[in-house]
């Protein structure tokens, strides 16, 4: 009786905002009486509400709150109190507690038989508010980790090795879709997804595998396997990648994708797409994994890149430069030609930046054409160019090639070589927009650069426009963030000439793993090439020079912007520390 009286309690909830109607109702009620489930996730899966709209009108209708768990703060220990298994079959998960009672978000918060289980486990008043499924789902898979899926697959990796190696001649152990090897790296990708990781590092030591992480551009040892795990996990990936799983001699390079899924069961990560062609994500949770093995002394380490379309930055706003040096930014990309380079060491965001300034153009009345290695993410409007040097596509063929193709917009990976620059160059100097990339410590030391490169200074002065540099720094956690009064000394030492000066840093929560951080933001300067600059290049003035013109344009340095972002409480001095240089460092 009860169950009938939700059915219609459900029904009429959603009939009564106006977001299904009679006709809607009947059909989700036959369905459910054939296959069984949920009535209301019946009615999201025929696509008559959206999930959040549905669970939006449940807190409405019911009076509690609606969250998003990714923005709440989750306390790990609370979310634990009930057990993982528990959590999928309810689609539930504590939250936090306040007032001496637990927050439990809810899928479904009309099951009271469901609500009664939790409080039995809990042994304490809970209180519900409404979340999405697939957000709980997501939660879940992070509060409990994939740490006991992974256990559990080492161990039956361990007890299938130690009973063929009794049998003779037995065959070499499997690494197909279904096996313990397959279903530990499947986990991993998704244990780094979910820990918002950029690469992940497999290497032999000793007895053991390290798995680390790079999270916000710091390493993190994640766990460690058994050295046993090594071969078939390589060649598990090998496979994944379309790479030589014989070939443990040389260097390889591959990539393939990977589908992220949190079903009840847990997370779930499939391959996609494995190979060298065009990647075209079928929705938010598909990653690009670009991956690298090399042949060292204890065994082939392996590196696998994520590139995550969820966390590519499609406009100039979201890279947080500062106000000032965006609108002066905007007019510099906004000329009819020229070029506009982004310098920084590998991993600062450069490609990011070239993306958004991009898409920021008018790609349906300019042809934008790039020529890329490899390509990253795909340009909605532009065609893009894959650098293949064994079929002879190189940057600088490449870029011959797209000037024949009547293009507006030119964007180059990398400059790498003088035939590059010049080309590149010209291009800039006959009325193209040409953004590209160097590896230079600053925005000045790019004029050097191309000097040295063997590039006529005449020529560099002419066609560059701006010249950006730009580091990654770690964003303090907004959750655990407390303010701290700088001393005297470190004002001093920082070049800060003032009487007191307040600074931040990060505690420690469970948003952010106790480190103090979640996230990353781009510290940026701007050098824009104006007239005096220009006879400064030209006359071959050392970097030194051109930095004195730019200071009294206004031109403010790395770790000036820094200093002025740790002053807002957005990083910390140590941060800017570790990424910038003084000017007395500098050569």
């Amino acid at each position: 009786m009860a169950e009938v009286a939700k059915k219609k309690k459900v029904g009429e909830m959603m009939i009564g905002a106006g977001l299904i109607n009679e006709a809607q109702l009947v059909k989700a009620l036959e369905e459910q009486k054939k296959r069984g489930g949920k009535l209301g996730e019946i009615i999201i899966n025929l696509g008559f509400i959206t999930e959040f709209a549905f669970a939006s009108i449940l807190a409405k209708q019911l009076s509690i709150s609606y969250v998003e768990i990714d923005k709440e703060l989750v306390d790990a220990n609370t979310a634990r109190l009930i057990p993982e298994e528990m959590a999928r079959r309810l689609t539930a998960l504590p939250l936090y507690k306040k007032n001496e009672k637990i927050a439990v978000a809810m899928a479904d918060p009309l099951d009271i038989f469901a609500l009664d289980e939790i409080r039995s486990a809990l042994g304490q008043e809970v209180f519900q508010v409404v979340a999405t499924r697939s957000d709980l789902l997501r939660s879940i898979s992070r509060s409990y980790g994939v740490a006991p899926g992974i256990e559990a697959a080492a161990k039956t990796f361990s007890e299938t090795s130690t009973a063929a190696s009794k049998e003779e001649g037995a065959a070499p152990l499997a690494v197909g879709e279904d096996s313990p090897v397959a279903k530990t790296v499947s986990m991993l990708i998704a244990q780094a997804i979910m820990d918002r990781a950029s690469d992940i590092h497999i290497n032999a030591e000793g007895k053991i595998i390290k798995i680390r992480y790079r999270i916000d551009g710091v390493l993190r040892e994640a766990r460690t396997l058994d050295r046993d795990m090594h071969a078939p996990i390589v060649s598990r990936i090998k496979i994944l990648a379309n790479m030589d799983i014989a070939e443990k001699r040389v260097p390889q390079d591959g990539r393939f994708q990977a589908k992220i899924t949190h079903a009840a069961s847990g997370p779930v990560v499939s391959s996609v797409f494995s190979g060298r062609g065009s990647f075209r994500a079928d929705d938010d949770t598909t990653v690009d994994i670009r991956v690298s093995t090399l042949p060292a002394i204890q065994g082939e380490t392996v590196v696998m890149r994520i590139l995550s379309r969820t966390q590519i930055l499609n406009s100039l706003e979201a890279l947080n430069f500062n106000p000032d040096m965006l609108a002066r930014y905007r007019k510099l990309i906004a000329r009819p030609f020229g070029m506009v380079l982004v310098t920084g060491p590998t991993g600062s965001g450069k490609s990011t930046t070239l993306y958004a300034s991009i898409n920021s153009l008018d790609r349906k009345t300019n042809n934008v054409i790039t020529v890329e290695d490899p390509v990253e993410y795909q340009i909605s409007g532009a065609n893009q160019l894959q650098v293949n040097p064994k079929a002879g596509v190189t940057f600088a063929s490449g870029l011959r090639s797209i000037l024949r193709q009547d293009p507006d917009i030119i964007m180059v990976g990398e400059i790498r070589d003088q035939e590059t620059a010049e080309i590149a160059i010209h291009a800039a100097l006959t009325g193209h927009v040409v953004f590209s990339t160097l590896h230079t410590n600053d925005a000045a030391g790019a004029v050097s650069r191309l000097v040295d490169m063997g590039v006529e200074p005449f020529l560099i002065a002419s066609s560059i426009t701006g010249i950006v540099a730009q580091r990654l720094v770690r964003k303090l956690c907004e959750h655990c963030r407390k303010p701290f009064p700088a001393s005297a000394e470190l004002l001093r030492g920082l070049g800060i000439n003032a009487a007191s000066a307040t600074f931040y840093h990060g505690e420690g929560c469970p948003a952010c793993k106790n480190t103090g951080y979640k996230g990353r933001v781009g510290l940026f300067e701007l050098l824009e090439i104006n007239e005096a600059i220009r006879g400064l290049i030209v006359s071959k003035a050392p970097v030194s020079g051109i930095k004195s013109a730019a200071a009294r344009a206004g031109w403010k340095t790395l770790r000036q912007e820094g200093l002025l972002k740790a002053a807002a409480g957005i990083t910390t001095i140590e941060e800017v520390l570790r990424v910038t240089m003084a000017e007395a460092d500098e050569t």
